[in-house]
């Protein structure tokens, strides 16, 4: 008996600490509830309680805490741009919910970044979307709109349950909803699994968000799953935002401050090249803070022609040949030299922005020939039609393997054209073409039953 009352007395501190963390726990998941108006009752429901436990099986958990980390250098300053726009911080769940924090998410709707907006959607809120520049993708700068726009829901809807549900659905689906339900829009009566007032996505949706929202204050699972560092990632400075001039590269940055280059292309997805868009002056950029300091001590813009190639321009060259010479846009070349128009003078010296990206984006439209795998292909069968080796395609394709996947774009050798036929190439004309076979223009267009003078690269024309 005494061996008892010793034990129960040596194990009551562990149980009265046992006691605390759970009610300081049950106080966060009540304080999260409340952030987004959810009555915290709906804590028991049967619903939420299944979502959060398919949240933690083992693979989905995994998923979560990869996002987490992934996210963590931006994730404290997307909470206070939320804080700031007297959007409840705990709305950084949403993101997680529309895109597990990866910058590069792009829906089959075409919506992009963390907040997953669409392209016109986008550019209503004044987020630039072009061929260099993708907004969306930007976690700091799609943040601030995706705050407004939560801002004008709650506005309408008064709770911030109902502004993450017409975030999913559309404001209307969500008034439909509430008049379905005679009025009423509590979320016991809205999720309701039977009356099935919203839709399932949606309902889902709700929940998710909660889900991600209770595991994330969870410090006793964070601390169980080595993963008790991320409670801490919104006290931290993690990153800074530095203005880079036109045309400077993320990698010689990267490299400069001994940042990963990988890690440096995630924070800044919405450059869509290695390089600062041509068309400004400068871009925000971003780097982990604690590397700002160097930055600022260490940064000197280089002079482009140092980091480019330079090409001087020969008599009777344009700027499509010499794109297609680098395989670079001819329209990225002029404005790279913010060229007014597309005329060249010889012995001009124009910068070429040529990166591996620029070069795996465009190499199909400047191939003469591209093949897309149809089921039943093989590398072999490919090379066999196109008279070619497998060696060959491989090489043309920079493929270290023979596996090939279904609407997969191989670009292949042109087949051998019968002796009448001609390939536009970069700078031909009519004229010149029809000059070289000693053939007039007009016959030229007749025989290729052409009503206009237009003429495309790659394109094959009889010529006698």
């Amino acid at each position: 008996m005494r061996f008892n009352v010793t034990f129960f007395l040596l194990l009551l501190p562990s149980l009265l600490l046992a006691g605390l963390d759970f009610e300081s726990n049950h106080n966060k998941q009540v304080m999260l509830l409340q952030a987004f108006d959810v009555d915290p009752n709906y804590l028991h429901d049967e619903y939420l309680n299944e979502m959060l436990q398919s949240k933690k099986a083992p693979d989905a958990y995994k998923h979560y805490y990869n996002a987490m980390q992934s996210a963590r250098l931006y994730i404290p300053t997307i909470k206070k741009i939320l804080y700031n726009a007297d959007v409840p911080p705990e709305f950084i769940y949403l993101a997680m919910a529309e895109s597990s924090f990866t910058t590069k998410a792009l829906s089959k709707k075409k919506a992009a970044g963390i907040w997953q907006f669409m392209p016109a959607t986008g550019r209503q809120y004044g987020l630039q979307i072009d061929d260099y520049l993708d907004e969306r993708r930007d976690p700091v700068k799609s943040t601030e709109p995706a705050a407004r726009y939560l801002s004008s829901l709650h506005r309408r809807f008064d709770k911030w349950y109902l502004a993450a549900m017409a975030y999913n659905c559309g404001e209307g689906c969500v008034l439909r909803a509430i008049d379905k339900a005679d009025g009423k829009d509590d979320v016991f009566t809205l999720l309701d699994e039977e009356k099935k007032y919203l839709p399932l996505e949606t309902r889902n949706y709700l929940r998710k968000i909660l889900a991600f929202g209770l595991m994330g204050i969870d410090e006793e699972d964070m601390s169980s799953s080595g993963h008790g560092y991320l409670m801490n990632r919104a006290s931290l400075n993690s990153i800074a935002t530095v203005k880079l001039p036109r045309g400077e590269k993320l990698s010689r940055v990267a490299e400069m401050l001994d940042i990963d280059k990988d890690e440096m292309r995630k924070l800044n997805r919405h450059l869509t090249y290695d390089f600062v868009p041509p068309t400004k002056e400068n871009c925000n950029v971003y780097i982990p803070y604690n590397k700002l300091r160097r930055f600022n001590q260490e940064y000197v813009p280089c002079d482009l022609k140092e980091i480019y190639v330079v090409h001087v321009v020969r008599r009777g060259e344009n700027l499509s040949k010499i794109g297609a010479k680098y395989k670079v846009p001819y329209r990225v070349i002029r404005e790279f030299n913010h060229l007014k128009s597309n005329r060249l003078r010889a012995h001009q010296k124009l910068i070429i922005p040529t990166t591996p990206a620029l070069l795996e984006k465009y190499k199909f439209t400047f191939a003469r020939n591209s093949y897309v795998v149809r089921p039943g292909d093989t590398l072999l069968g490919i090379a066999k039609r196109y008279k070619t080796s497998v060696t060959k395609i491989k090489q043309m394709n920079n493929k270290k393997t023979d596996v090939i996947h279904v609407s997969e774009k191989l670009i292949v050798p042109p087949l051998p054209l019968r002796r009448n036929r001609y390939v536009v190439k970069s700078g031909d004309n009519l004229s010149s073409i029809a000059r070289r076979y000693k053939v007039s223009v007009r016959a030229l267009k007749a025989r290729n039953n052409k009503h206009s003078d237009v003429i495309r690269i790659g394109e094959k024309l009889r010529v006698y």
